[in-house]
């Protein structure tokens, strides 16, 4: 076949090798290549050949610093961001609602009742601390207290800080700190501090707070939780505040709309949550005007009179605009409206659009993220929030064995409480002042490719007027209730206008800031400006060193196969002991070791005389008669 046919001539072309020396190979090359220099190092005198070689030397090794310089830019993947803005008709944001209390304390204050005691008790040691105040804490309920209590720390003597028991049992930490049974010491003089232990009770942590109003409310928020993750969901649901009594009156452009429209979500923090266009079960609503005459309008109704007094010490609507299809993380990126005000919220899109791998550690869907998305069971998109929250609960059940109230569950798991997991606050307080925990959850969770914030431009007046403010309250009230009374106050009206401003979005995109085609453009630019070359003569040089290599391994297996053929000459012929003379003689002499002619056979004709058969020029054959001619 000819395929096989060019293979053996290609193996036998490659045994030959190229035919010339190491030194000819490189005079060649000087004499041929294209790139200026070489030539004029072997065709000059004795003293330009060093300064040619000189220079041909320093102009490579710039050569070769350049190249490493750009290349090493290019591998850093740095991006050029550009940013173009204007209005174009858009999807209008999801809006997600909720008041600040999560429950109306007309429906958990039999829940509560023990822990309000409770704290109504620690108030008082703290603002009175005397012995009455002592011995009327015996009636309490003790045994929330017990797990973690609430201690005053005396630092008046710095060497030998003292523990008090705010209800003088002194049973605080007594392996690292002293305690003593008559002192007294007031809020100024010393600070208040929550111990925790872990479940022997062998080590105990102190959480100290600079100021006592701080402390208290972490303690009950921290005891709070510990309760309401015993109720289930449905209760805790109807705990709190209805959509159709927080949301008075909704316009969006010139449509009415309702609670109707609104989709509720229930958020620990917050109670229950009504997002409204979330595009979850319909089409998002597109805004095509900016101006508050074409955004949303609203009347909340916060109800601040039912808010539980120790759980929820601000008053107002917490509201937070996002993408639709995402889940809402108010706590952490929402904002206030407060009560008795009109709120305007201009609204400017930003769409971040980041490059992928290697340019920038980002995620399109998170399906790449080690870390299992507890959120995905409400059907949301991935964000870096999401991934966050799961990787604090992810470490939540490795290290306590259950899991927080505040996050989802993955399946299988329980929330953290008191009557299963005596030692979880210790537990969840280390882990959430752990900076390694931080540093993992941080390092794995990436951000998204495709990302949309939304900047917001707020303004607030107070609303309504004294002037508008009876006839006002006076028609929300008869909506609301079918009253004549007033059922509505300034305390709880809140009012929002969120819409488009007239620059509604903004696009921040990245781009590669140097891609192949200019780290080509600037190697091929230093190439050509320091020696004078091209592609070319790059194909030359490779052509060269390829050309070397083979000429090195032919000359290796000739050195190897001469080195073997000496080795073989200066052994012995001979299989065993060498023959003595007489052998050698007899061998000579001894017609047994003459060849046998008997076994070829006697050939019988001559054969002919080929060379009368060759052909000669005419003018040379002389011929000596008539047969010879022919």
């Amino acid at each position: 076949m000819p395929v096989m046919k060019y293979l053996r001539k290609g193996l036998h072309r490659l045994q030959k090798g190229p035919g010339y020396t190491q030194k000819e190979l490189l005079v060649w090359f000087c004499n041929n290549t294209n790139t200026h220099g070489p030539k004029r190092i072997i065709c000059e005198g004795p003293k330009k050949k060093a300064m040619w070689f000189l220079l041909t030397l320093l102009f490579a090794s710039l050569v070769c610093w350049q190249w490493g310089v750009f290349i090493n830019t290019y591998l850093s993947w740095e991006v050029s961001v550009s940013l173009s803005m204007g209005f174009k008709t858009m999807d209008f944001p999801a809006v997600t609602i909720c008041n600040s209390s999560p429950f109306q304390y007309s429906k958990v204050q039999h829940l509560l009742k023990d822990l309000d005691e409770l704290m109504e008790a620690v108030l008082e040691r703290i603002l009175a601390p005397e012995p009455s105040h002592v011995n009327a804490t015996r009636s309490l309920n003790l045994t929330i207290w017990n797990h973690t209590p609430l201690v005053l720390i005396d630092e008046r003597n710095l060497s030998h800080p003292v523990v008090l028991d705010l209800f003088g049992n002194n049973d605080t930490d007594p392996a690292s700190h002293s305690s003593a049974p008559g002192s007294t010491c007031t809020a100024h003089e010393c600070k208040v501090a929550m111990r925790l232990c872990s479940l022997n009770g062998t080590v105990c942590t102190f959480r100290n707070f600079t100021s006592a109003t701080q402390a208290v409310t972490e303690w009950y928020i921290l005891q709070a939780t510990n309760i309401f993750s015993r109720v289930p969901r449905p209760e805790l649901v109807a705990m709190g505040y209805p959509a159709k009594r927080m949301v008075l009156a909704c316009l969006f452009g010139t449509e009415p709309c309702s609670y109707r429209n609104f989709t509720p979500i229930f958020y620990p923090d917050y109670g229950n949550c009504y997002i409204f266009n979330w595009g979850m079960t319909e089409k998002a609503l597109p805004s095509a005007n900016p101006g508050t005459e074409f955004g949303l309008k609203l009347i909340l109704d916060i109800n601040q009179e039912d808010y539980v007094p120790f759980l929820a010490s601000t008053a107002g609507a917490r509201l937070m605009l996002h993408e639709q299809r995402t889940y809402p993380f108010i706590r952490e990126e929402g904002i206030y409206a407060m009560s008795g005000t009109e709120t305007s919220i201009g609204v400017l899109v930003d769409k971040l659009q980041r490059k992928g791998e290697p340019y920038s550690r980002c995620t399109m869907n998170g399906s790449d993220v080690a870390i299992q998305n507890l959120y995905s069971s409400y059907n949301t998109t991935y964000s870096i929030q999401a991934c966050l929250h799961s990787c604090f609960q992810d470490h939540m059940i490795q290290n306590c064995s259950c899991g927080h109230y505040l996050y989802p569950l993955p399946p299988g798991k329980k929330y953290c409480n008191d009557q299963d997991f005596p030692d979880w606050a210790y537990c969840y307080l280390d882990l959430q002042m752990s900076v390694a925990q931080r540093e993992t959850c941080i390092s794995t969770c990436q951000e998204s490719c495709n990302d949309t914030q939304y900047k917001m431009t707020i303004s607030m007046a107070d609303w309504p007027s004294e002037a508008s403010e009876d006839w006002i309250f006076h028609v929300l009230s008869q909506e609301l209730d079918q009253s004549t009374n007033l059922t509505i106050s300034r305390k709880g009206a809140v009012k929002l206008n969120i819409y488009f401003q007239e620059f509604n979005y903004r696009t921040i995109e990245e781009s590669p800031a140097n891609n192949i085609v200019w780290l080509l453009s600037n190697l091929g630019g230093q190439f050509g400006f320091w020696m004078g070359g091209s592609v070319l003569c790059l194909i030359e040089f490779g052509e060269i060193i390829i050309d070397s290599v083979w000429i090195s391994i032919i000359n290796l297996v000739a050195f190897i196969r001469g080195l073997r053929q000496r080795r073989t000459r200066t052994q012995s012929p001979y299989a065993g002991p060498p023959p003595t003379v007489a052998e050698l003689v007899e061998a000579h002499t001894n017609f047994g070791f003459q060849p046998d002619t008997a076994a070829y056979p006697i050939p019988g004709t001559p054969p002919p005389n080929y060379d009368s058969l060759r052909l000669q020029p005419q003018d040379t054959v002389e011929s000596d008669g008539e047969g010879d001619a022919i």
